[in-house]
């Protein structure tokens, strides 16, 4: 792989060249690179791929382990019928082979999430580094674009120093706009809009719930395992969801109100949503009350503050018990049986307000996109411009959190360098 600086100019008709150097464009070079043609990756940041540094808090949930492609499909929902063909050319299975083959073995965690062994996303970032390397794919850092035209037989890509590059296909992969600190901040999505392209407008798709509860806020950091969370929409039931919970300085974060909170934000724009929070969902009241009332009496000198750290991370138990207005040096003799009775209504769903949902800046992936009905998904290519190839976050393409997105990357970027 060559670096070249593009602010210099770059003074040749290249056979690819890819905009954008995250997962999905970094995959895409390298495959076009290894056909045999010549490619040039313009990334505007001084280094490639600094979302993918810091994907699955710096551990890279690189996939998902569902080598079904069809069960894989199903959790893109409607999106998923449009991925087959694509998918069907590099999926799961081809992905664990391109990582292995690049010395890079991955394990497998919850729901199937798949890390690399080193726990560290740089391993993923270095195996992309070299297979564009061994193409001998030409970089171009801090090169940002300023637009892209197409005339009869060449595209025209003008950077913002006024500089062009000329190249016989074209393929964007500048992502949506989540983590604009990244680099990812839409522009894409207007040199599209200029070549005739749909965009369909962007929402956050998984993004933290920020809640009004003060008491909450002050859990900065506490994590709670094996919890289930259930939506109330005007105090009716609407969902309900299982997992892990993360709470932050604003609210609740973790895979679990991720995977929820597209559906949040769309409740939210009519209706007044909570969540309650059950501490115990393989329990049902009468077991927890038992539970409660064991430890109790078998601690009964204790303070009540010092006992119910059992039953849920120490942090929480004093912002827990000043909820549901107990007093937190109470000894377990003294606790009276309505104060059980709160106790362990609490525990079975603690009351979490929706305020809202945090924006782009916190955002794992971003909705919103090239409307996929544009695209050629057998080769990734635009109904709309011939040779100009659309990949990874620019397409509007919901999914969850667990690997889908990063997986998404992958099977496009392969298909588009295959095809460009």
């Amino acid at each position: 792989m060559k670096k070249k600086d593009a602010q210099k100019g770059i003074e040749k008709l290249w056979d690819v060249v890819v905009i954008g150097g995250g997962p999905a464009g970094m995959m895409a070079a390298g495959r076009s690179a290894q056909l045999g043609k010549s490619v040039l990756l313009l990334e505007k940041n001084e280094k490639l791929g600094k979302k993918l540094l810091i994907t699955g808090g710096g551990r890279c949930n690189v996939t998902n382990n569902k080598k079904d492609v069809r069960a894989m499909l199903a959790q893109y929902q409607d999106s998923g019928k449009f991925l087959f063909s694509a998918f069907s050319q590099f999926a799961v299975k081809e992905s664990f082979h391109f990582f292995e083959s690049h010395n890079v073995p991955l394990k497998e965690e919850n729901d199937g999430r798949m890390f690399p062994q080193t726990e560290k996303a740089k391993t993923i970032w270095d195996a992309c580094l070299e297979y564009m390397k061994k193409g001998k794919v030409e970089v171009a850092t801090r090169s940002g674009v300023a637009g892209i035209t197409k005339n009869d037989e060449h595209f025209v890509i003008t950077l913002t120093n006024g500089k062009e590059i000329t190249a016989r296909a074209c393929i964007v992969a500048t992502g949506g706009l989540s983590h604009p600190e990244t680099g990812s901040t839409g522009e894409g999505f207007v040199w599209l809009k200029k070549l005739g392209h749909t965009i369909v407008k962007n929402n956050f798709a998984l993004v933290p719930i920020e809640l009004s509860d003060s008491w909450a806020k002050k859990l900065g950091g506490v994590t709670l395992q094996n919890i289930q969370l259930t939506l109330f929409v005007n105090g009716k039931k609407e969902s309900v969801h299982k997992g892990k919970l993360l709470f932050t300085h604003f609210g609740i974060s973790g895979p679990t109100v991720l995977n929820m909170s597209s559906e949040v934000g769309e409740l939210l724009q009519h209706s007044t949503v909570t969540i309650n929070l059950d501490l115990f969902p393989k329990k049902d009241s009468a077991l927890v009350r038992a539970l409660v009332q064991e430890l109790l009496t078998k601690e009964s000198n204790k303070k009540i503050k010092n006992t119910l750290s059992a039953c849920m991370p120490k942090a929480a138990v004093e912002p827990f018990l000043k909820l549901i207005n107990i007093d937190t040096e109470t000894p377990n003799h003294s606790i009276r049986t309505e104060e059980r009775t709160r106790i362990v209504s609490a525990l079975k769903a603690i009351p979490l307000n929706v305020k809202g949902l945090l924006g782009a800046d916190k955002a794992v992936i971003s909705a919103g996109g090239v409307l996929l009905e544009e695209i050629h998904f057998k080769t990734m290519e635009s109904r709309i411009v011939p040779k100009l190839f659309v990949i990874g976050d620019v397409l509007n393409i919901n999914r969850p959190s667990g690997g889908y997105s990063l997986q998404l990357c992958w099977t496009t970027g392969y298909v588009a360098g295959s095809h460009a």
